[in-house]
């Protein structure tokens, strides 16, 4: 049972730009990558990520929707720690040019530099089915369905 809320939750997610996406690969290993989140992070149970067409994470995802996010806090001043945070999911690849530009970011013009326009462009969504944490203190599971 969580003891933390959703919106804690966020509040915390909101300072976190990276994560690792985990996806299954062609013979089921597990692939990681980093991610970011590109400040898109009004977290209500869906996180935001653009990519290229061509990726082995957007053929992963294909294969099989089943995602992992884990995102990672350093420890605060005096030591407290930090928080550790694993999103569970289901990840969906939206071509829709529209999305884009609702869902762009400045900051992304270095990844891609023909903005929202770039070609081979895919953004994924990612939405949340469990989210655990532990941060030192505490653990807790919320599940999102």
């Amino acid at each position: 049972m969580s003891k933390k809320t959703m919106d804690e939750i966020a509040a915390k997610l909101k300072k976190i730009d990276f994560c690792m996406m985990s996806t299954k690969g062609l013979t089921r290993e597990i692939s990681n990558r980093p991610m970011s989140n590109n400040g898109d992070v009004d977290y209500d149970g869906d996180s935001w990520f653009f990519s290229y067409e061509d990726t082995r994470k957007v053929a992963d995802i294909g294969r099989d929707p089943g995602v992992t996010l884990s995102f990672a806090e350093p420890p605060g001043l005096l030591g407290k720690p930090g928080i550790f945070i694993s999103i569970e999911g289901q990840a969906e690849l939206i071509p829709d040019k529209a999305k884009f530009a609702h869902h762009w970011m400045r900051a992304l013009d270095r990844w891609f530099s023909d903005g929202p326009e770039t070609p081979g462009l895919v953004l994924i969504k990612v939405r949340a089915d469990r989210v655990q944490y532990w941060d030192g203190e505490e653990n807790g599971t919320i599940e999102m369905r």
